[in-house]
């Protein structure tokens, strides 16, 4: 039996060349932190979503092994092992930051550090403002083990009766809306539940105090929703995120020093065994190093990158137009935009705003996958609806994590007029596109946006994807009929110009591979360059492995997890394998064939995962424009000449970092999109 690469163990790879940013001196303290809090957020949604997984196939009894050979327990014990050196180092880091930080003014304090004066100070502002927030909860004949929420920090106390005798649990949760950290004096700050558990007894009168110890617990995240069972999805997915927070138990962290009575305890109220403990040498919930990344001291992080306006939409400014014209501008010529280099509000959201408000838009037709609880965008499709355009929405209500926001939008959509669709059954809706159409003199325009990421601002400022405006007829009429396969009102599949998942994109990607396969056996100079997030497809790995074996030369970017290895032997270094990771993150998709017959880039939403290629609508767009397809070439020349962010991945699966000699593609593009401003 072969053992390929774990999916699994090369996320958690992945995370490691997260965390080595927090221990990056280059960088400012502070967005140290905030690299140590990705990883910790990311570790919590792995254990909730593939760890959970995991556990689940186990609990079914599955035997059999995985794409990567190994069987469901033996994947577990390696993720344990693999998870808990991790977890050692993200403690490593916290300790060392926390050091550096107590060097610049911003020192971490323990309770029993204080001096009285300090005590007495903190001892009334939880009086005042953290002790009307918290609710002791026991743990006897009359009170049932509390519903411990997931991700949630509590403090686990064995307390004594002063009349029984009696030695029982109870438990006070660590609010979350107050902030784990509460500063004083003039830096100084306190862990939230350091400052809880020196007054317990306040909130345990008439007691003794045994002892207290941290604990934190993480359930199963993914949602069951059974689509074809559901009458209304909407709901089903609403009464799913209620079960979430109280799905199975994948997950209890402890302290190293909880006692073994206090575990039992624990173990017999949560219904769970050992083995679903993971003992913590250190702070629990490391996600606080977010919190400290926040701290108000600008001296401490990088400058703000602000988003450039792209050129063409700064002309375009006027009198009428104090914010450009996007229709002018998309119709003197395809548009790329490169966020968050170039602006998204000054493209995207312009483009919706002024779709709002035209009185000779006729219609607007939408995707939203993640827009976030704050977005502009559906506020702008609800302005659209009441100035009486036809607004068409497919919102993906299955958006993992995103659910919640997703539902409200849908909501509000819907109560203004919007016509709403969830998508297609069986099929989560990934791709990002609207499609506009204008009433122009005597004929209809129609208007489009195609783009590698979503629809909304936030991560617009810290991932890094391109988005296409374009008057393309061809295109234009394939976003129609894509939109037309969503609202259910046609199967056609007759896409010229987008590939389209899971109709035929994975038939188009793996034919373009084994045709510059073929053509380099005969002897023919090809290549292909590939960025996307994650390549564990088996058909995708076995396609790429056999064009590098047979002579096409190929360059990958993968950020994330990747399942193909670059062998020296069958592939002479024709197969190189890069992760980026830096100030952004990589977030777009672009696939890049070149061979005698010419040169065809791709955009798109489309990693090249099962998921994605099987169980998604995704879209990769063509870019033929030739100034696009420049900015693109560009893009990819940076990203592969970097030297400061980037790892090579190596025949024995570990990821290399290069040596460093300055070259970053950030730096690069950042100054690529100043100069095509000033231009």
């Amino acid at each position: 039996m072969t053992v390929g690469v774990s999916r699994e163990l090369s996320l958690l790879a992945f995370n490691a060349r997260v965390l080595s940013e927090a221990s990056n001196q280059k960088r400012p303290l502070l967005d140290r932190f905030r690299f140590l809090g990705i990883v910790a957020s990311n570790i919590d949604e792995f254990y909730g979503v593939r760890v959970a997984g995991i556990q689940d196939q186990l609990i079914a009894g599955v035997r059999t092994p995985g794409p990567d050979g190994r069987t469901p327990d033996v994947q577990l014990a390696l993720i344990r092992e693999a998870t808990n050196l991790l977890a050692g180092s993200a403690q490593g880091s916290w300790s060392e930051l926390i050091e550096e930080l107590r060097v610049v003014g911003l020192p971490h304090r323990s309770w029993i550090q204080l001096d009285s004066a300090e005590q007495s100070l903190l001892t009334e502002r939880f009086t005042r403002e953290i002790f009307p927030v918290l609710t002791p909860l026991a743990v006897d004949p009359g009170h049932p083990f509390p519903l411990i929420s997931t991700l949630s920090l509590s403090l686990a106390i064995r307390i004594r009766s002063q009349g029984s005798g009696e030695i029982s649990l109870a438990r006070v949760k660590v609010p979350t809306i107050l902030g784990r950290m509460v500063q004083f004096g003039k830096g100084d700050w306190i862990l939230m539940e350091e400052l809880i558990a020196a007054h317990l007894d306040l909130l345990f009168p008439g007691t003794e105090i045994l002892d207290a110890h941290l604990f934190r617990v993480t359930r199963d995240a993914d949602l069951d929703t059974v689509e074809d069972e559901a009458d209304d999805l909407l709901e089903a997915i609403e009464e799913g995120l209620r079960q979430r927070r109280f799905g199975s138990v994948v997950r209890l962290e402890v302290g190293a020093e909880m006692p073994r009575a206090l575990l039992d305890m624990l173990l017999v109220g949560l219904e769970i065994t050992e083995n679903e403990v993971q003992v913590v040498e250190g702070i629990l919930d490391l996600t606080v190093a977010l919190q400290v990344a926040g701290l108000p001291r600008p001296d401490l992080r990088a400058p703000r990158w602000q988003p450039i306006t792209p050129a063409r939409i700064a002309a375009g400014t006027s009198a009428d137009a104090p914010k450009g014209d996007m229709f002018k501008v998309i119709a003197e010529g395809d548009l790329l935009v490169h966020h968050p280099y170039e602006s998204f509000e000054a493209s995207v959201d312009q483009l919706f705003a002024q779709a709002a408000d035209d009185p000779d838009v006729l219609s607007v037709r939408s995707t939203l996958y993640r827009t976030g609880a704050t977005s502009s965008i559906p506020a702008h499709l609800i302005r659209a609806v009441h100035a009486g355009k036809e607004v068409v929405v497919l919102v993906e209500l299955k958006a993992r994590f995103d659910e919640a926001a997703n539902i409200e939008w849908a909501r509000r959509l819907e109560e203004a007029g919007a016509h709403v669709v969830y998508g297609v059954m069986g099929l989560k809706t990934h791709c990002k596109a609207t499609l506009i159409a204008r009433r122009e003199g005597s004929s209809i325009r129609r208007y489009v946006h195609l783009s590698t990421g979503n629809y909304n601002p936030k991560t617009a400022r810290g991932y890094t994807d391109i988005g296409l405006f374009t008057m393309n007829d061809a295109i234009a009429t394939d976003v129609g009929v894509l939109f037309n396969f969503l609202t259910g009102a046609t199967r056609s599949s007759a896409y010229s110009r987008l590939l389209v998942a899971p109709d035929h994109l994975r038939s188009e990607l793996k034919s373009r591979i084994e045709r510059l396969a073929e053509q380099a056996r005969e002897g023919a100079k090809t290549s292909i360059t590939i960025k996307v997030n994650a390549l564990i497809d088996p058909e995708m790995i076995k396609s790429l492995d056999r064009a590098a074996e047979a002579g096409v030369s190929i360059d990958l970017i993968v950020r994330g997890m990747c399942g193909l290895l670059p062998y020296p032997a069958r592939h002479a270094g024709r197969l190189r394998i890069r992760s980026v990771i830096g100030d952004y993150l990589e977030h777009s998709r672009i696939y890049r064939f070149v061979g005698p017959d010419g040169v065809e880039i791709f955009a798109g939403s489309a990693d090249l995962m099962e998921r994605n290629l099987d169980r998604r609508v995704e879209v990769l767009f063509p870019l033929e424009d030739r100034e696009v397809r420049r900015r693109t070439e560009e893009i990819l020349a940076a990203l592969l000449a970097d030297t400061s962010n980037a790892w090579a991945l190596q025949p024995d699966g570990a990821w290399e970092r290069l040596a460093d000699t300055g070259v970053s593609s950030f730096e690069t593009l950042r100054r690529a999109a100043i100069s095509a401003a000033q231009a």
